[in-house]
């Protein structure tokens, strides 16, 4: 690798606002699954961004057509076509077998649009007060409205009063729907993550997501399903969703759709595709050549290079070796997920893994406080996911025989 680049040394008093608790390093480059700081320290990256790094990090095939791009068109304004548009959204009906779709920039513009959807259906039904259905320890964003319909007190607190029109109920309870669909007649919509990513990598069982189709289809309600973190491949199917044989209405996309170039996207089928007419909603940069150009190579580059089949492998080797390491490990209550998207929960708190895994030279997350969160690049390897967890499981086993549950 070259040189890592020289940095300035932050500022005694930043000029950023404090919103994040950052690490003590800065990345200056990387490559596949490898990423360096500025001391030239090597890190495995098995947090890929958030989920966001399908391809890694400068990957060969995806760098020149970036470089090609940005040297023809970044952005224009969607006042003209824009042909990259609707070669990657004639891509995603293609692989999820809806009609039509938005562009944007981010999955919290996503899940704001298909919220957005949802009360304008309601709306054209003659609903004056539309009421969508969330779930207990949900994340969809922290616009307000996204934040209203996220099931995580802790990231509303200080921001009220939120937005009125959801109903809550637990993941997984059939019962509950059933009650609401007897008691609520303002319900338009059922939106969900099909896996929760920042409430703890916890998963909608396949018999659930048959049966909200059917509950959705017998009230005439949208069924929402947010694949923004386990969309794109990451569980080895392209959406999460398709595991259970079914289809959505709606669906939100982000992350891992442009490699790391910001884009998002609503997918949707015949019931939801026209509710949106010119003047409902828009954007400014959502669809720019630059970003469509990352959606149609990333997806290209996955098909070529086989990486829904390599998700697959790959993590089930990985869950696997957690399994054998960890499984019967005091402290661990439970090893969860599908594909490149696994959570390990612990019966504690268990942030003081972050640093502990990047002075390891390990890159993780820690989600609902007490989940380390493993989702990495796509690309990533057995070898390299037998080395995630050579790193990681002396370090949970150490952190459990040196903290209180």
């Amino acid at each position: 690798m070259n040189a890592p680049e020289s940095v300035a040394a932050p500022a005694a008093v930043s000029p950023l606002m404090n919103t994040y608790g950052r690490l003590p390093i800065a990345l200056t480059h990387g490559r596949g699954c490898r990423v360096w700081d500025t001391e030239g320290r090597e890190y495995l990256d098995a947090l890929g961004g958030i989920a966001v790094n399908t391809l890694g990090h400068a990957h060969p095939k995806l760098v020149p057509v970036l470089q090609d791009q940005i040297g023809k068109l970044i952005h224009t304004s969607n006042y003209y076509r824009i042909p990259l548009q609707e070669q990657l959204a004639a891509k995603l009906v293609q692989l999820s077998g809806l009609t039509n779709v938005f562009f944007c920039n981010s999955g919290l513009e996503a899940n704001e649009a298909a919220l957005k959807i949802a009360r304008k259906f309601g709306h054209d039904k003659g609903i004056e007060r539309p009421e969508i259905v969330v779930y207990e320890k949900a994340f969809h964003g922290r616009s307000l409205a996204t934040l209203s319909a996220t099931g995580n007190p802790k990231v509303q607190a200080g921001f009220g009063p939120l937005v009125e029109g959801f109903v809550r109920v637990p993941l997984n309870d059939l019962a509950a729907i059933e009650q609401v669909a007897r008691t609520r007649p303002n319900v338009v919509a059922v939106f969900l993550e099909t896996i929760q990513g920042e409430g703890g990598i916890n998963p909608a069982r396949a018999d659930y997501l048959q049966q909200l189709r059917a509950v959705c289809d017998r009230h005439d309600w949208l069924l929402m399903l947010d694949e923004v973190q386990s969309g794109i491949g990451r569980t080895g199917r392209w959406f999460a969703h398709q595991w259970a044989g079914i289809r959505p209405d709606v669906m939100p996309l982000a992350k891992g759709l442009g490699s790391g170039v910001p884009v998002g996207a609503v997918v949707c089928g015949p019931r939801a595709a026209h509710v949106l007419q010119p003047g409902n909603h828009g954007t400014t940069f959502g669809g720019n050549p630059l970003a469509m150009r990352a959606g149609v190579e990333t997806l290209r580059i996955m098909e070529e290079d086989g990486l829904l089949e390599n998700a697959a492998r790959v993590g089930a080797a990985l869950k696997a070796a957690l399994e054998r390491e960890l499984g019967a490990q005091p402290g661990v209550v439970e090893i969860r997920g599908q594909g490149l998207m696994i959570g390990v929960e612990l019966d504690r708190p268990c942030g003081a893994l972050l640093q502990q895994a990047m002075e390891a030279g390990l890159l993780i997350s820690v989600t609902a406080e007490r989940v380390i969160r493993l989702v990495p690049p796509l690309v990533m390897t057995e070898a390299e996911a037998a080395q995630v967890v050579a790193i990681l499981a002396p370090l949970v086993r150490a952190f459990l025989s040196s903290t209180a549950a």
